[in-house]
C-alpha cells in the first residue's frame, strides 16, 4: 500500500467519490488542481478548498483493516476517537473528548454526506452503525461546517462514502482471525457497466472478546445502484446494521488499574449487553442544467432501534430507543471560472421515543420502576447559499445558513420527579420529567473565507465560520431534579483558521491553526449532571507531513497540539467545581500518528504505526490525571497469484498495559482497558 498523504481529499457532501477503490487520491504538489472534490456540494479542486479536510481513500481504509472505527479516524490530525467496550465509542474532533448527550450533537456523522440520525436525536456510539470497513473513503472535516451542514457540525464531521457500483470488484471474499475467538468475513458482489452498475456488500463479524463477558456479534449489508441517463445521473443505497453486544464495564480498581492484566481482563458488569438495528435508503439524482448550472436532489429516509442495560449507573436501568426519519437536501449551483454560487434547502421529519426502566433495587433516590417514558416529534427548515469570486490567484467567497429546529415533547408518565408508583424518595427523586411542550431554536451561522495560490505546488487559506447545534432531546428532557428550571439554549461556536497545503520535492504538508470559542455550552458532567451557558476557549496547530525519499518509502506524521480550557466558573450539585482557565478534562495536549510504509516489491508492503496519546486530566478540577500512553502496530500484505491476497496484523505489538479511556467519578478512577499485543490473519480473493 503506497500512501503519500491525505491531504487529497474531500467529499465531505452530497455527491460520491467517483476515485477507483484500489486506488489512492494522491496529492504530490503538481496535482492539487486535478483532484476534484465536493465539500462545498458542488465539484470544486482541492486547491481552491479553505478549510481542514483529511481523506482515508479505499487503498488505506483495507491496509488499516479496522476492527473498531477508532482504528482508523486516529490517523487523521486533530482526531481522537476513544474505544470503550466493544464498538462504543466517545469523540474528539478538533475538541476535548466530549460525554454525555451533547457528545454526539457536537458532531456530525454522515453516510454518503447524509446525517445518519435526525437532529436532537444522535447516540455517542453510533458510528457502529455505518460499515466503514467496506467503505470507498472516509472524509473528516476539522472545524465548524459552518453555511452547508447546520447543527451539530460544530467541531467536526465525519463522512463515510460507500461504494461506487461502478468501480467495486465483480466478486471478493476476505476471512479474517484472531485470538480470543475472532472471526469476520466480508463479501462484495457487482455487476453492470458504467451506465448502469449495481453492488452488494456484506461484513459479519464474531468476537468473543479479550475481557470477560463481552461478545460481539454484528453484521452489516450495503446495496447500490448507479444509473446514467441523458445528461444526469440516479444513485440509490441501502444500508442495514445490527449489533448484538455483551458489554464489559468499566475497570474500577483504583489508580494504575489497567496495568495489570488479569485485572484488565475482568467485567464487574457480566450482565452488560447492547442490541442496536438501524435501516438508511438514499439516492441522489444529479441534473445538469447546462454546461455551468446543476441540480441536485436527495431524499432519504431512516430508521434505529437500541435497547442497552446502563451498567455505568446504579440499579443499571435498561434503555430503549428508537427513532422513525425522513428528509430533503436539494441544491442548485452555478459556476465558471470568475465566480459561483450555491443555493439550498434542508428539511426534516423525526419521530424519536425514549424509555428507561429500574428493575433493581438501590437505596435512596433512584426509584424502581420508569424514570422517562416519552416521544419528541421534531421538525428542520434550513436555507442557505454560498458566492464565490475569483482574483487572479485569490478566491474570496462568502456564505451562510438560516435553521430553525422544533421539537414537540410528550411524557407519557406524571410529571415532575416522583416515582413510577406516585411516592417520593428520601432523598428526593433524582430523575424528573418535564409536562408536555414545544421548544424551538433558530439561528444563522455565517462563514467567510479567502485562498491564494502562490506557484501550482502551494495554496493559503484563512476561514472564519460559525458553527451551533440545537440541544439534543435528551439534554432538553432527560433531566434530573436540579434542573428542572433550567432550558438550555443552542450552543454556539466562533472559529478562526489559518492554513496552507502543498509541497516541496519529495515533501508533503498540511498545516493549519486554529482559535476558537464556544458559548452557551451544555456540559456533561461525569457524575451525570448537565452544565448549561459555560464558555469554553480552544486553539492549536494540527499538522500532516509526508515525506517519500524513493517510491518505495514513505514516512507520514499527523496530529495535534491543542489547548482546550474552561472560560467559566461553576459549582455543580454533588459534584466538582468549574474553574476558567483550567484543562477541559479528557484533552491532551499532544496527540500524534506517525507511519513508516516499505513496497519493496510490487506484492508486498508494510508499515509500521506509532500512535501517541499524551497525559491528560481526567477531572474538571485538574486534580487526577491519565499518564497517556504509546503503542506500535505492524501490517504486512502479500498479493499472489493475481487474485490472492494474504495479510498479517499486529497491534500493540510491545504489549503495553494502557486505557482505551479514562474518567474519574464520585471519587474513583474508571478505565476501560486497552487490548494487549493480539495478532490478525487475512485471506482475500478478488476477481475483477
Amino acid at each position: 500500500m503506497h500512501l503519500r498523504s491525505r491531504i487529497s481529499l474531500a467529499l465531505l457532501a452530497c455527491a460520491p467519490l467517483v476515485a477507483p477503490a484500489a486506488e489512492s487520491n494522491k496529492l504530490d504538489g503538481k496535482k492539487l488542481d486535478e483532484v476534484v472534490v465536493t465539500s462545498n456540494r458542488a465539484p470544486t479542486s482541492l486547491g481552491n478548498i479553505a478549510s481542514s479536510i483529511s481523506s482515508i481513500d479505499a487503498a488505506e481504509i483495507q491496509g488499516v483493516a479496522a476492527t473498531h472505527h477508532a482504528d482508523l479516524l486516529n490517523r487523521v490530525p486533530g482526531s481522537m476517537f476513544q474505544r470503550n467496550s466493544g464498538q462504543e465509542s466517545l469523540t474528539a474532533i478538533r475538541s476535548p473528548v466530549l460525554t454525555g448527550n451533547g457528545s454526539c450533537g457536537a458532531f456530525l456523522f454522515m453516510e454518503d454526506s447524509i446525517p445518519i440520525r435526525p437532529v436532537g436525536f444522535c447516540n455517542v456510539n453510533e458510528l457502529f452503525e455505518v460499515n466503514m470497513a467496506q467503505a470507498q473513503a472516509v472524509e473528516v472535516l476539522r472545524g465548524p461546517a459552518g453555511a452547508l451542514y447546520g447543527s451539530s457540525a460544530m467541531h467536526g464531521a465525519v463522512n463515510v462514502l460507500s461504494m461506487n457500483p461502478a468501480k467495486t470488484p465483480m466478486l471478493s471474499v476476505t476471512l479474517e482471525g484472531a485470538p480470543d475467538d475472532f472471526r469476520r468475513g466480508n463479501g462484495v458482489l457487482s455487476f453492470g457497466g458504467d451506465d448502469n452498475a449495481v453492488a452488494l456488500a456484506t461484513t459479519i463479524t464474531h468476537d468473543g472478546g479479550w475481557r470477560d463477558d463481552s461478545k460481539v456479534d454484528e453484521q452489516k449489508a450495503n446495496a447500490a445502484w448507479h444509473l446514467g441517463f441523458s445528461e444526469s445521473t440516479l444513485d440509490v443505497r441501502l444500508a442495514y446494521s445490527r449489533l448484538d453486544q455483551d458489554t464489559a464495564g468499566f475497570l474500577e480498581s483504583g489508580k494504575y488499574a489497567y496495568r495489570d492484566e488479569a485485572l484488565s481482563r475482568t467485567n464487574k458488569d457480566p450482565d452488560a449487553y447492547r442490541n442496536a438495528h438501524a435501516t438508511r435508503l438514499n439516492a441522489h439524482w444529479h441534473l445538469p442544467l447546462s454546461d455551468t448550472l446543476a441540480f441536485d436532489l436527495r431524499p432519504y429516509v431512516r430508521n434505529s432501534r437500541m435497547e442497552f442495560l446502563q451498567h455505568f449507573l446504579p440499579g443499571k436501568p435498561l434503555e430503549r430507543n428508537g427513532q422513525d426519519s425522513a428528509g430533503l437536501i436539494s441544491t442548485v449551483s452555478q459556476g465558471n471560472d470568475r465566480h459561483s454560487w450555491l443555493l439550498g434547502a434542508d428539511v426534516e421529519y423525526a419521530d424519536t421515543f425514549l424509555y428507561e426502566n429500574q428493575s433493581l433495587p438501590t437505596s435512596g433516590n433512584r426509584p424502581t420502576g420508569r424514570h422517562y417514558d416519552y416521544t419528541v416529534e421534531s421538525t428542520v427548515a434550513a436555507l442557505y447559499g454560498r458566492y464565490e469570486i475569483v482574483l487572479g490567484e485569490l478566491r474570496l467567497s462568502a456564505g451562510a445558513r438560516g435553521e430553525h429546529v422544533n421539537y414537540d415533547y410528550d411524557n407519557q408518565m406524571s410529571d415532575g420527579n416522583l416515582s413510577e408508583a406516585g411516592t417520593t424518595c428520601t432523598p428526593a427523586c433524582l430523575y424528573y420529567r418535564k409536562s408536555d411542550r414545544s421548544d424551538s431554536f433558530t439561528y444563522v451561522t455565517p462563514q467567510l473565507n479567502a485562498s491564494w495560490r502562490w506557484l501550482p505546488e502551494h495554496m493559503f487559506y484563512s476561514t472564519f465560520v460559525q458553527g451551533y447545534r440545537a440541544p439534543e432531546s435528551g439534554e432538553l428532557y432527560r433531566i434530573q431534579r436540579q434542573q428542572e428550571r433550567d432550558t438550555p439554549t443552542e450552543e454556539r461556536l466562533e472559529s478562526f483558521e489559518l492554513g496552507a497545503r502543498g509541497s516541496v520535492a519529495q515533501i508533503t504538508y498540511d498545516v493549519a491553526l486554529f482559535t476558537m470559542r464556544k458559548q452557551d455550552l451544555i456540559l456533561r458532567q461525569a457524575d451525570g449532571y448537565n452544565v448549561s451557558n459555560g464558555k469554553t476557549k480552544h486553539h492549536g496547530v494540527e499538522y500532516d507531513f509526508g515525506y517519500t525519499p524513493i517510491e518505495q518509502i514513505h514516512f507520514g506524521i499527523a496530529g495535534t497540539w491543542a489547548e482546550h480550557t474552561y472560560d467559566f466558573n461553576a459549582t455543580l450539585p454533588q459534584s466538582e467545581s468549574i474553574v476558567a482557565g483550567r484543562i477541559v478534562d479528557t484533552a491532551p495536549l499532544n496527540v500524534w500518528n506517525a507511519r513508516l510504509e516499505a513496497r519493496p516489491v510490487q506484492a508486498v508492503s508494510a508499515e509500521v504505526e506509532w500512535q501517541h496519546v499524551g497525559s491528560y486530566w481526567v477531572d474538571a478540577a485538574n486534580a487526577n490525571d491519565y499518564e497517556g500512553h504509546n503503542l506500535v502496530n505492524f501490517r504486512a500484505a502479500y498479493s499472489f497469484l493475481d487474485a490472492w491476497r494474504v495479510a498479517l496484523r499486529v497491534i500493540n505489538v510491545a504489549d503495553r498495559r494502557y486505557a482505551d479511556r479514562a474518567d474519574f467519578a464520585s471519587g474513583n478512577y474508571r478505565y476501560f482497558p486497552g487490548r494487549g499485543r493480539t495478532a490478525f490473519v487475512e485471506l482475500r480473493w478478488q476477481m475483477q
